[in-house]
């Protein structure tokens, strides 16, 4: 079978070829991909090339294809699976396989560091490691971006599982966010800062009772607020307060004020940025855990931290970098029972605008990018459908769709983008 996919041959080398896959062996599992959401790692992984960790080093003669938010369906089941998965079976998968025997050791990942299995393809071959760490889940929710969104999703959901406290007098890390603490999301209003306000007001138990979060971004802070409003999160237990901290003298002073002068027990950082981090941990309570969730490009990246704290008051950081199965899992279960990611989503596009896309990710405003892998179709953000719509009736749809769904993207947009309608 024949594949198109975008594949990286070295550093800012993106290319969109087609090429034929092997027949499937016994073991593995052929798939038709439907969806991929574009990640700022994968702008890491192409920037970089064979310096990354998850890069064959022979990337130059054995390309790999990109891409690790996907979703799709199975179409051929090796023998050894057949009583697990079937044709027809919608799929996503947990890239962070940790498989010691994978092809660049225990950091190979979908999308990093194999030839025919990553999210910007139209077809692949699922290997027999994926089944076994047990990273190939069956989706049966509606839709596909729902799925896509599901690894991003992870992501946060296992950070909120991976802070930690401490009771005093015990040596017991208790895992979690605080329920009924104090939450502060710094830099908080990119995708994934609105993926953490999503979860945080949408799972179960383990809310704080105050979540703050900030960025210095108007017009990102205001989009924020009308999708996750403070009503819609008082509804839930929560008070929510969006604070922009770009013209403020003392930014630490005023998160503190908001919180009644004190701390936060829960701080998440979500852009790589010095004053950022620093900020969060003068923001820390006693016992306080630091987030560090955004993940830098520079190895020599590092900033201040408050050591008299960590000694006296307990604080402590931990840094995140995905989640595991059982976050997608979760993920999944979320978007099975109807929670709709689409507040993430700003842009659509198809496969040939990846490359670009993807090497100019950071200066792309906006949310995430979702990506209909089988289509030809420029990235374009959703906000621009109705001008675009004037000289496509293709656009004109989609927005009419859009408007009635809130200015979001929906099953039913992706349904009609899919079909042969247009």
């Amino acid at each position: 079978m024949k594949t198109r996919a975008v594949r990286l041959h070295g550093k800012k080398d993106l290319r969109v070829e087609e090429f034929d896959l092997p027949a499937i062996k016994q073991d593995e599992i052929l798939a038709r991909v439907v969806s991929d959401s574009l990640c700022m790692s994968s702008y890491k992984a192409a920037i970089q090339g064979s310096d990354h960790k998850r890069i064959p080093d022979d990337v130059a003669e054995k390309p790999v294809m990109i891409g690790h938010e996907f979703a799709g369906e199975i179409l051929e089941v090796g023998s050894r699976w057949r009583d697990q998965f079937s044709a027809g079976d919608k799929f996503a998968i947990q890239p962070a396989l940790n498989y010691p025997d994978g092809p660049v050791g225990i950091l190979g990942a979908p999308g990093y560091s194999y030839q025919y299995l990553g999210g910007n393809a139209t077809y692949v071959i699922i290997p027999r490691e994926v089944m076994e760490m047990g990273c190939l889940l069956v989706y049966r929710g509606p839709g596909y971006y729902p799925a896509s969104m599901a690894e991003p999703y992870s992501c946060v959901i296992g950070a909120m599982h991976a802070n930690y406290h401490i009771k005093p007098g015990t040596y017991v890390h208790n895992m979690e966010i605080v329920d009924g603490g104090k939450m502060a999301l710094l830099a908080g209003v990119g995708p994934m800062g609105l993926a953490a306000i999503s979860y945080v007001l949408n799972r179960e138990g383990h809310k704080p009772s105050l979540l703050l979060v900030s960025d210095i971004d108007q017009d990102r802070l205001d989009r924020a607020a009308h999708l996750y409003s403070p009503d819609y999160a008082k509804e839930r237990g929560v008070e929510l307060h969006y604070v922009n901290t770009g013209s403020v003298a003392d930014p630490v002073a005023l998160m503190k004020e908001i919180n009644g002068g004190e701390g936060y027990n829960d701080v998440f950082v979500f852009a790589p940025v010095r004053q950022v981090i620093e900020q969060a941990d003068q923001l820390l309570a006693f016992d306080g855990c630091l987030n560090f969730f955004a993940g830098p490009a520079d190895t020599s990246f590092s900033a201040s931290l408050n050591f008299y704290n960590v000694h006296y008051a307990f604080t402590h950081i931990v840094g995140t970098s995905g989640g595991n199965t059982d976050d997608i899992k979760e993920s999944l279960d979320l978007m099975e029972k109807g929670l709709d990611p689409s507040g993430l989503i700003t842009h659509v596009g198809g496969l040939d605008a990846v490359p670009e896309a993807t090497l100019n990710l950071p200066g792309i405003p906006g949310g995430k990018k979702l990506i209909y892998n089988h289509l030809e179709m420029p990235l374009v953000a959703i906000s621009d459908f109705r001008k675009m719509g004037k000289t496509d009736p293709l656009f004109r749809d989609l927005a009419d769709i859009c408007d009635r769904h809130g200015g979001l993207w929906s099953i039913e947009a992706e349904e009609l983008l899919l079909s042969d309608k247009h």
